[in-house]
């Protein structure tokens, strides 16, 4: 129940540091969703892609008042389901410093990467389809994917580094964790 909760607390993250500039892409979607693919089973994704789905429907009509084109969020949406796999795949059978770690820098770099690509080549904002176009787009969104690298990276330590930690020294016992299913 905790990993709906925490894409719950993801979703929210988003309305919280819409319209403050230095909290650029400061938000707990990442981790959440690398959390959500290590606790849950892979058949459960549908439920958080739904929401994050129309919660960018929700950010952009009612609170950047853009009009809305579905098409501009496919690669976004297909990028859920995929960091839910990521999750799944490194962090479900075996979760130790290594595989967090990795999570936690694959995560934001593969949406830096997707959905910078994604807006260079829609043209949604006034880069030439050259490579310094290209190059341009990914150096203005540098800030972007900071945020969301530091950000992951907390969501994850505390998620599934606090448990293991109390682990390791006696706090709790095994199976008592946050990591139960």
């Amino acid at each position: 129940m905790f990993a709906y909760l925490l894409v719950l607390i993801g979703v929210a993250s988003r309305y919280l540091v819409a319209g403050h500039l230095p909290l650029l892409n400061f938000t707990a979607v990442t981790g959440s969703l690398l959390y959500f693919g290590a606790r849950r089973s892979w058949r459960e994704m549908l439920g958080p892609v739904a929401i994050l789905i129309a919660s960018d429907f929700a950010l952009t009509t009612y609170v950047y008042h853009y009009q809305f084109h579905w098409q501009a969020y496919v690669t976004t949406w297909a990028w859920y389901a995929a960091v839910i796999l990521l999750g799944q795949i490194l962090l479900h059978a075996k979760t130790n410093f290594v595989r967090g770690a990795s999570a936690a820098i694959l995560g934001p770099t593969s949406f830096f990467i997707v959905s910078n690509y994604g807006v260079w080549a829609g043209n949604l904002f006034t880069y030439p389809h050259t490579f310094a176009g290209l190059i341009a787009c990914y150096a203005a969104a540098i800030p972007f994917y900071r945020n969301d690298l530091l950000c992951t990276s907390i969501v994850l330590g505390v998620t599934l580094g606090v448990p293991a930690l109390m682990r390791r020294t006696n706090l709790i016992p095994a199976h008592e964790s946050i990591q139960a299913k």
